[in-house]
């Protein structure tokens, strides 16, 4: 059985503010940020909307796309985000 890495950009709800992070399990792992069950970032800022992601098939390859994301400027996450999702509404409904 092959195992599907995520990594994913979720913003607030007037898109001011951008994460991103990396997970075997993008459904659950978008509901514990959506319903505040972890403490940190995402819970501080309010952060409760997926508007990108991307899957791989090993864990080495999600890593390093997660860094360079991260290592990016805003505008170039602005960039990949609406390269797939132009009107930043929240894709976790699709998952």
């Amino acid at each position: 059985m092959n195992k599907q890495y995520y990594i994913y950009i979720m913003t607030n709800q007037r898109n001011t503010v951008l994460y991103t992070g990396v997970t075997n399990n993008l459904k659950r792992r978008v509901y514990e940020h959506k319903e505040k069950l972890v403490d940190g970032f995402t819970k501080k800022y309010n952060i409760t909307k997926l508007v990108y992601y991307e899957v791989f098939e090993d864990i080495e390859s999600a890593i390093l796309k997660e860094k360079q994301i991260k290592a990016g400027s805003r505008q170039r996450k602005i960039e990949l985000i609406n390269s797939m999702n132009k009107e930043w509404r929240d894709l976790y409904g699709e998952l």
